[in-house]
């Protein structure tokens, strides 16, 4: 995404495609981190700030597109207690965040 371009004239698939490649972006740290993503046991939370115009109420549905990710690789282990936030900004105009919590363990 063009660094100028405002979060503001982004589509809702626009912002959703974000969250799911910030979800990508977890796992891949995940996997780094671990070896493999076979020693995650469960996403015990997610948390998606989403950088919001004015008027816009549907950060849930930006948020869902990661959570709806990590239900498709991990199946029911995957299923996690989730907050989806408005924020005015975030860094670098990103136009969203999103924080983890995995439960690991048993070998990778």
């Amino acid at each position: 995404m063009d660094a100028e371009k405002r979060v503001a004239e982004l589509t809702l698939e626009q912002a959703r495609e974000a969250a799911r490649t910030c979800a990508i972006n977890l796992l891949a740290v995940v996997r780094s981190e671990l070896g493999s993503l076979d020693a995650v046991r469960n996403v015990v939370k997610l948390q998606g700030f989403v950088a919001s115009a004015e008027g816009f109420f549907e950060q849930h549905l930006v948020v869902n597109a990661a959570s709806q990710l990590l239900f498709d690789v991990f199946g029911e282990a995957g299923r996690h207690a989730r907050t989806a936030v408005a924020v005015p900004a975030l860094p670098m105009n990103a136009p969203v965040e999103i924080e983890a919590v995995f439960e690991v363990g048993g070998d990778a």
